[in-house]
């Protein structure tokens, strides 16, 4: 019996041997190139612990910078245009991780260097201006920052270039240089962000507020046609972006994530609860089966709208996988109850077809609808009752395996459950009643007291 190919180990191999060719065509030391094998291999073990990170878009980020670099410098460009803070920038932005960037930011430095005549000042700078950047852009909301972070890198190799050369200020023209090589590094990422985003199927900070704004078409088309689900949508993004904080993941992503997470319901808003009129239900009229279809077929109706929109694979992720692969419990339920001696209900055909979560946020969002859908049905909102519901929820969640495909842990979830029971209810606590007539009486004698006579006011004062 053959055993099958291992394409992974074939891969890795090939990689190896490319990495080699570079080197020897480049005329990068061998040293260099088996620091980029040694961290290839790092990568691929820690691969599964970094969010957003793919091997493949890392690899492809260091094969443009190494190269440009090293077109440059082979063409007899000064080595001071070559724009250090590119690579570091781009990669915190895209991958939201510091690691990455100050890998990459080292990578590039070593193997730039290994070719350059004046490698201690390339590497120096390198590692410098890239580890700056990657502080500096991090967690950037706004593009103004990666503009002030340019500046500041700029000043920043002008400083390192001063000491390199122990104060002495020889040639004005390399600081000179520098400097705009900082600005101009702000200015390129902010060109080239987009593109990145979209070859790399990611979403930025900056991105991400933009499509928070409450003009975007689908939002505003959500106020209209499906006002319950919209302003759903924004209770459920407040309770995922709380419990990202509380549990220290990407709340911005979550939160937006939550906003979109049901555009589908666009389709027929009136056959879901929050859009319904209370009286009246379109699915008393309809058979269980046909009832599932139309809530299950949400999910692809909102996948068809991201892509007509052309929202980020990242956003399309929270449409998908924000039911995982549940039961439409309800619908069940009740084909059950209506089930004839010769049929037979199978769970599978009242189960969405999912993917399951599998990052942190989009687990989140999942457990936050479930739980503010659950909230919304109590007749009796009382803290207790809420505190109850909630653990109730996501114990079901997690026994059902909606969660097994995500890296949230027991602690995690018992932090998530505090804060949506905070926040639960303080949105749904129970009101005070008031009196009938308080009302009444109150503008009674508020008149009787404006009309009440100036020599009874000088009789209570002199009293």
């Amino acid at each position: 019996m053959t055993r099958p190919v291992n394409k992974k180990k074939i891969f890795s191999v090939l990689a190896g041997i490319g990495v080699l060719l570079l080197a020897w065509l480049t005329g990068t030391s061998l040293a260099a190139a088996l620091f980029l094998l040694i961290l290839a291999f790092y990568l691929k073990y820690r691969r599964n612990n970094i969010q957003k990170f793919s091997l493949l878009n890392f690899s492809f980020l260091y094969v443009l910078i190494f190269s440009a670099s090293y077109l440059m410098v082979k063409h007899g460009i000064p080595v001071y245009y070559v724009p250090f803070a590119i690579g570091p920038m781009l990669a915190m932005l895209l991958f939201n991780s510091l690691e990455l960037s100050l890998l990459l930011n080292l990578a590039c430095g070593v193997t730039v260097s290994a070719f350059s005549s004046d490698s201690f000042t390339v590497l120096l700078l390198f590692l410098i201006s890239g580890s700056l950047a990657s502080i500096l852009v991090r967690g950037a909301r706004r593009r103004t920052t990666i503009i002030a972070s340019g500046l500041v890198i700029g000043c920043a190799q002008v400083v390192t270039l001063i000491f390199i050369d122990q104060l002495w200020l020889g040639v004005p023209s390399r600081y000179t240089a520098l400097f705009l090589n900082g600005l101009a590094s702000g200015a390129i990422v902010l060109a080239i962000l987009p593109v990145f985003e979209y070859l790399f199927g990611t979403v930025t900070n900056i991105s991400l507020l933009e499509l928070a704004d409450f003009n975007h078409p689908l939002l505003q088309r959500m106020i209209q046609e499906a006002p319950g689900t919209y302003h759903r949508s924004l209770v459920v993004g407040n309770l995922s972006e709380s419990a990202c904080r509380a549990i220290g993941c990407n709340a911005l992503l979550a939160r937006v994530g939550a906003y979109y997470h049901d555009i589908g319901k666009l389709h027929k808003p009136e056959y879901f609860s929050e859009n319904q009129d209370i009286s009246a239900s379109k699915h008393d009229k309809l058979a269980p089966t046909m009832s599932k279809l139309i809530i299950m077929n949400h999910v692809k109706e909102g996948a068809e709208l991201a892509a007509k929109y052309r929202l980020s694979p990242a956003l399309a992720d929270f449409i998908l996988q924000h039911h995982g692969n549940s039961l439409v419990y309800y619908f069940y339920r009740r084909a059950l109850e209506e089930l004839e001696d010769d049929h037979e209900v199978k769970e599978e055909g009242f189960r969405y077809p999912g993917p399951k979560p599998n990052t942190k946020e989009t687990a989140i969002v999942l457990l936050a609808d479930s739980a503010e859908a659950a909230t919304r049905a109590l007749k009796d909102c009382a803290p207790a009752k809420i505190e109850e519901l909630v653990h109730k929820v996501i114990n079901n969640k997690f026994i059902d395996g909606q969660l097994d495909e995500c890296d949230l842990t027991l602690k995690d979830l018992e932090k998530i459950s505090a804060v949506f029971i905070r926040i639960l209810s303080g949105i749904y606590h129970a009101r005070v009643g008031y009196p009938e007539g308080s009302i009444s009486e109150n503008n009674h004698k508020k008149s009787a007291k404006e009309n009440s006579h100036p020599s009874d006011k000088d009789k209570k004062g002199n009293s």
